[in-house]
């Protein structure tokens, strides 16, 4: 209300400036006066949080939204990601994980981040079941992330794009569902693990040695590289994500390089698809 109101006596102050000659001494105080509640205003913007959570109302409806979308997650694939949680290895993992960041930022960024890792390194478990292999459960290390392995040998490139790309795909889904949260709750830390989603399952589409990216690109012919690299470009420019600039720029080095894959159009069009929901996780401006 505070700043609705000073924002009313600055459009006040300034239809008044513009009535008096400029070189008048009224037309001095009141310049003064208007830098002054302009200052008030900035500082005001600038102290206000990133997201205020309601305090007032029932739990349900501060909370609601956000349990809601957690749901809505649980009954698409529900079964299949409490299974993960039932191996001692991947739950004490994820545990110590969670306590290390909980430290460091506090607790409701660092469930966010766990569970969204977690929701990222099951989308790799479902696509090596699917595809007929038996993956290890997650394991969580602090500092690094988390990781799954499989001992069959994949030689099919398309294979490896559909299994490497999975984990991004389950990532974007985590970070909607964190979305949907904030909008509903308004909770920053909601918004912050949507954000952060976006962000770290871009930085796994980098196409290196262990990252998904290097996975999905192995199925892509030379000029299915060149449109990766294209689409990049777009979305950096749409959404400025400077994270979109080393996807491209290695992107760039492996279509140069003389081994290509074979092509894969399902395998370009989640690039693309990607670049564009975890990029705009990333960019998430204040709701």
């Amino acid at each position: 209300m505070a700043q609705e109101k000073l924002a009313e006596a600055r459009d006040a102050w300034q239809a008044a400036l513009a009535l008096l000659p400029s070189g008048s001494q009224q037309h001095s105080a009141i310049t003064e006066k208007l830098t002054a509640i302009t200052a008030q205003l900035a500082d005001r913007a600038e102290a206000q949080p990133v997201l205020a959570m309601p305090q007032d109302g029932p739990w349900w409806k501060r909370w609601g939204g956000g349990i809601a979308a957690l749901g809505l997650l649980l009954l698409t694939k529900g079964k299949f990601l409490l299974l993960g949680l039932t191996k001692l290895k991947t739950f004490g993992s994820m545990f110590a994980f969670f306590g290390v960041y909980w430290a460091a930022f506090g607790w409701p960024l660092a469930l966010g981040l766990v569970l969204s890792i977690y929701v990222h390194e099951m989308g790799h478990v479902y696509a090596i079941a699917r595809r007929g292999g038996k993956p290890s459960a997650p394991m969580f290390i602090p500092g690094v992330g988390a990781f799954v392995s499989y001992s069959k040998g994949i030689s099919d490139p398309r294979e490896d794009a559909y299994i490497g790309l999975a984990g991004p795909i389950w990532g974007a889904g985590a970070g909607l569902v964190a979305y949907l949260g904030a909008r509903y709750t308004g909770s920053a830390a909601w918004l912050a693990a949507a954000q952060l989603t976006g962000l770290l399952n871009l930085l796994n589409l980098i196409p290196v040695l262990g990252m998904d990216g290097e996975h999905g690109i192995k199925a892509l012919d030379r000029l299915q590289r060149w449109v990766v690299i294209g689409a990049a470009a777009v979305v950096f420019w749409l959404t400025g994500v400077k994270m979109l600039l080393a996807v491209g720029a290695v992107a760039a080095w492996r279509a140069l390089q003389p081994e290509q894959g074979p092509g894969d159009a399902g395998a370009l069009a989640n690039f693309i698809g990607l670049f564009a929901v975890l990029a705009w996780l990333a960019a998430l401006k204040p709701i």
